[in-house]
């Protein structure tokens, strides 16, 4: 069951930002929801990814990250219990991992476990994602296909 955490985030504690910016980054994946993604990003934001080398500005990282692996995969979850967070200030930082399930050409599946970091920075009270790398286990597939059922 999914925490009911709401945008934006506005807590004080750095390790509690971090914690609430991956429930909502797994709810938002799972449900590939681009648009609802983006209110917890800054605009600046710099990213790899599993799809792209490196990736600046939110409408480059929603084109050439998101909406080229989302609605290619299926069970997106974040590992919020493993969560690593820390920060101070108007910065913090978490590292967690995930898993999400593949699909090879022919539509059969496969587990795609993977692991992100991001660096959130706290602006006008919100904290934002400025930073988000993510990468898969090594040893998984580097593309997924989608479903073809």
């Amino acid at each position: 069951m999914s925490e009911q955490v709401t945008p934006p985030i506005t807590v004080d504690d750095p390790v509690q930002a971090a914690h609430q910016w991956f429930v909502l980054l797994g709810r938002y994946c799972a449900a590939v929801d681009y648009d609802s993604n983006e209110s917890i990003f800054a605009a600046d934001v710099v990213s790899f990814g599993t799809k792209s080398p490196i990736v600046s500005g939110l409408a480059n990282l929603r084109q050439q990250q998101w909406e080229g692996i989302w609605g290619n995969i299926a069970d997106f979850q974040v590992q919020i219990d493993q969560l690593h967070a820390g920060g101070g200030g108007n910065h913090a930082w978490g590292i967690v991992p995930w898993t999400s399930t593949g699909f090879h050409e022919d539509g059969s599946r496969y587990d795609r476990p993977g692991r992100a970091t991001t660096v959130l920075e706290r602006r006008n009270g919100i904290w934002l994602s400025v930073h988000t790398h993510f990468s898969l286990i090594p040893g998984t597939p580097a593309r997924t296909f989608g479903s073809t059922l």
